[in-house]
């Protein structure tokens, strides 16, 4: 197994390329999707009663997204990368930010990069709520956040239901992938707590779940229990 795609850790031979893209085919017409910024990070726009939930921010965002209506921003976490464009879209658009008191902070610290050796500098942006694990409604439509640590602390997975027997959709960060989970060599990383995380909070999903992760192709709670094989290990 090797690192590959910057921020996610992938089974060998099962590069972005090499996976099934389930945005084509098997998610509702209320998802659209930018990918973008140096490390190919997803965007998800996700229509909901009332309004539209933008799920992460990576550099671009603003720009593909100008023609749409964001009623709110949702961070999963705090990496440069998703966050990018957070404070633009706030501007632009005058809708609230969702985000984990970590993120938060992370968000504030316009050294935090810098003292990785990386010449960037985040515009800071303040939470107009913080949210964490729990039960939240929002826009019409009823939501479950998970906290899921390991790989960034203060990750939050976004989950709402299936309607009318289509399958629920998992927006997942960077915690887990298709063939994958997030990395946890990185600042803040733990591999237990990614792992543990994952184990109990996500694979109990229904295995038809869609999940959208943070890079590369969406999947599914059951394929992942299935295939995945950073997972095989905790699947009885």
């Amino acid at each position: 197994m090797r690192l590959t795609m910057g921020f996610v850790k992938v089974a060998e031979g099962e590069e972005k390329g090499k996976l099934p893209d389930m945005r084509m085919n098997e998610t509702p017409d209320t998802l659209k999707t930018f990918t973008g910024g140096i490390a190919d990070t997803n965007a998800y726009l996700y229509g909901c009663p009332e309004g539209n939930i933008l799920i992460d921010a990576p550099e671009g965002t603003a720009e593909a997204f100008q023609g749409e209506k964001i009623s709110l921003l949702f961070l999963t976490h705090g990496h440069f990368d998703h966050v990018w464009d957070a404070a633009k879209i706030a501007r632009l658009h005058g809708c609230p930010v969702f985000m984990h008191t970590i993120t938060e902070t992370m968000m504030a610290d316009k050294n935090l990069l810098r003292r990785f050796g990386m010449d960037l500098e985040v515009e800071p942006l303040a939470a107009d709520r913080r949210i964490g694990e729990g039960s939240c409604s929002f826009l019409g439509r009823d939501f479950e956040i998970f906290e899921v640590p390991g790989h960034c602390p203060g990750s939050l997975c976004l989950y709402t239901a299936g309607e009318e027997g289509k399958p629920g959709t998992l927006f997942g960060g960077d915690v887990l992938f298709a063939g994958g989970v997030g990395r946890w060599d990185l600042p803040g990383g733990d591999r237990d707590l990614l792992i543990s995380g994952i184990q109990n909070k996500l694979l109990p999903l229904p295995s038809e779940t869609i999940v959208h992760a943070g890079h590369g192709p969406s999947t599914t709670i059951g394929r992942e229990k299935t295939g995945n094989p950073y997972l095989q290990q905790i699947i009885p």
